[in-house]
């Protein structure tokens, strides 16, 4: 599985390729898109728009992974970084992706194993755990973390999979034969197996 990470921004937006075989994730790019500060803020997201398809033609990812949203004492920050994270979340749902969005604690505890590490901290360990030669930039790190926590966590981490609706399915059903439940269950596996 070929997993794209953003780290949103509308001045540095960093984006992060990783792939997953078995238990190995290994890195495949990574990158920072560099906006012009000085244009508008609309320019600036048609800017986000076309670098993101790009990247997607290019690459080809089988998900998307975004930081998701979280509270900003500045207002017009965090203003900009949702209209950031709705350029994105829009490319990848024109693109036919599946989007995930993890919280930025969640995405360095995964990483770090301390939810309130430093971005240094969490770029030195996506150095580590992909073989870089040289440290990432910061925003393409945390890029590549964000796609990192969904290749280790996405599956586990989706209430919503075939499987878990199967399970939940078989808990409730006390009132069935053994046999539907049996056929519940082989669902159930077949369904994990294809990674759903």
């Amino acid at each position: 599985m070929l997993a794209i990470g953003f780290d949103p921004g509308t001045r540095n937006l960093g984006w992060g390729l990783v792939r997953r075989e078995g238990n190995r994730i290994t890195h495949i790019a990574h990158g920072v898109l560099r906006l012009d500060a000085s244009a508008s803020l609309a320019k600036r997201l048609c800017a986000i728009d076309e670098g993101i398809s790009e990247l997607l033609s290019t690459h080809g990812p089988d998900v998307g992974s975004v930081e998701s949203i979280f509270f900003n004492k500045d207002a017009q920050a965090a203003a900009k970084l949702g209209h950031a994270r709705g350029v994105i979340l829009l490319g990848l749902a024109r693109a036919g992706l599946d989007v995930f969005e993890y919280p930025p604690a969640r995405v360095k505890r995964t990483v770090t194993g301390n939810g309130q590490a430093e971005k240094r901290q969490v770029a030195q360990m996506v150095k580590a755990m992909l073989a870089l030669s040289d440290l990432p930039p910061a925003d393409a790190a945390d890029a590549l973390a964000i796609a990192i926590t969904h290749l280790r966590l996405g599956p586990l981490a989706r209430g919503d999979s075939g499987a878990a609706r199967v399970l939940a399915a078989m808990s409730s059903s006390r009132g069935r034969s053994r046999q539907s439940r049996a056929a519940l269950a082989r669902l159930a596996l077949k369904q994990r197996a294809a990674g759903r």
